[in-house]
């Protein structure tokens, strides 16, 4: 008997408030209103900022890299499937065609998403783990609220990006510190 699977978007990346450093993926059930958070690390967290701000670096990133290569290769990222959860963890596969052999390949939940992002493929989740991890949230459907998150999270994405260049510099990698500040200005001209 196979389990019912629910299909998930990328609502919104902030900092995390449970751990100092690391970031909140917010997923949301799609055509539905349960939320699920995925904590993640700051450079995953990059990544997707990038790629949903439609922000293309100069050269390729390490996700951009690999999602070229599986197309030059000729395969095809199905779909992601976050199939388990342990003590906060989540765990998923990558399920890729090549001709007409299925691979499931096992990958953390944010690289998988951020590939997903970059391929275009849909990511799920089974049924059982969303009611039980969802997050707990009150109801608002007041537009200010809606405004007001919008602003947050492009705020968001700005402290991320900001985030990456102090580290970048930190690292002495300069050449990524320059892509990432030039990044930075893109989005404070662009609000």
């Amino acid at each position: 008997m196979s389990k019912k699977k629910v299909e998930l978007q990328v609502l919104n990346i902030s900092n995390s408030q449970a751990q100092a450093g690391a970031y909140a993926l917010v997923l949301g059930e799609v055509d539905g209103k349960r939320q699920l958070p995925v904590i993640i690390g700051a450079s995953e967290a990059q990544a997707m900022v990038i790629e949903l701000k439609g922000i293309v670096p100069p050269r390729p990133l390490t996700y951009n890299l690999f999602a070229s290569v599986l197309e030059v290769l000729g395969v095809q990222l199905m779909h992601v499937l976050i199939y388990k959860v342990d003590n906060g963890v989540f765990y998923s596969y990558l399920y890729m065609k090549e001709d007409e052999t299925i691979l499931r390949i096992d990958a953390r939940t944010s690289d998988a998403v951020a590939l997903a992002l970059r391929m275009s493929a849909p990511i799920f989740i089974y049924e059982e783990i969303l009611e039980t991890e969802q997050l707990k949230t009150e109801k608002s459907t007041d537009n200010d609220h809606e405004n007001e998150q919008e602003d947050l999270s492009k705020d968001n994405a700005l402290d991320i990006l900001k985030a990456a260049l102090q580290k970048a510099v930190e690292e002495e990698d300069y050449e990524h510190a320059a892509l990432l500040r030039d990044q930075i200005n893109q989005h404070k001209n662009n609000p």
